[in-house]
């Protein structure tokens, strides 16, 4: 037992280790071009990915693991568990997320936004069944996701150079910094017991793979076979998606709604646990 809590309490400090060394790391590497050539200069701050090369290939690793593994898994979820299932466990996924965004909702001053969020909770939690069904839209209280990433740019945080980490996705410094910092803060992450709790934990983050996976089918699939340059499409809607995240507007996801990379209302620290 003690090894076992031992074991888990050091994970969101790990955890937060690595992800502050990665951005440390890509930051270095982030050197800007000559500021005399304006060409060079007005596509580095159009892209933000000076470290392209290295992207690339990380996002080449990725596709081959996710056309030999993650899509199929994706595909025999999608299959084998009927829409009314994967609602449900998307829903409790979700729902399980919850305090991640009430603790972000009150660092970043959104008061409305945090009795929202706690509305949601109380009533998913209790009528909807443990968050297998969503009871809170019947009240008016429709979700919206936040995360540490977020909280780190309403701050003033600069993002850093555009990442790509394989299984992971599209990121930057500045989210990596959020996951670790969002699976310090989820309670979940602190839960200690016996085999049994860790089943669930292992369960929970192989579901949040596989419905991430799932939800994405068609959008990949889209961008693939609609853009000359499919790494560079991605990259845009990343960044895109995670603007519109920031300043609260149009195109943004509700929670569980699966987004390219991380943060995104992707859930992504479950994926360090």
């Amino acid at each position: 037992m003690v090894t076992r809590m031992s074991r888990r309490l050091g994970l969101p400090r790990l955890g937060l280790g690595i992800t502050l060394g990665l951005a440390v790391l890509t930051s270095a590497c982030a050197t800007r071009p000559d500021p005399n050539d304006a060409e060079a200069v007005a596509e580095y701050r159009q892209t933000n990915d000076p470290i392209e090369p290295l992207n690339r290939a990380s996002y080449f690793v990725n596709d081959g693991i996710d056309t030999l593994i993650l899509r199929p898994a994706a595909e025999a979820y999608r299959i084998f568990l009927p829409p009314e299932v994967r609602t449900g466990i998307r829903n409790v996924l979700a729902n399980l997320r919850t305090p991640v965004i009430l603790v972000n909702d009150a660092l970043q001053g959104e008061t409305q936004r945090f009795g929202t969020t706690l509305g949601r909770f109380v009533i998913n939690t209790t009528i909807g069944v443990g968050g297998i069904m969503d009871r809170a839209k019947d009240f008016g209280l429709l979700g919206h996701t936040e995360d540490f990433g977020q909280t780190l740019a309403v701050w003033g945080a600069p993002e850093g150079p555009y990442l790509f980490i394989p299984v992971l996705g599209p990121s930057n410094p500045r989210d990596l910094v959020g996951v670790g910092v969002d699976t310090a803060i989820n309670p979940l992450t602190w839960i200690t017991g016996n085999d049994t709790v860790d089943a669930v934990m292992i369960t929970r983050t192989g579901l949040t793979v596989l419905d991430t996976r799932e939800g994405l089918i068609e959008p990949l699939d889209t961008l693939r076979q609609g853009s000359l340059d499919p790494y560079a499409a991605l990259r845009s809607a990343y960044r895109q998606r995670r603007a519109a995240e920031i300043r609260n507007g149009p195109g943004t996801a509700a929670p569980g709604t699966p987004g390219f990379g991380l943060g995104a209302g992707s859930g992504a620290e479950a994926l360090g646990r």
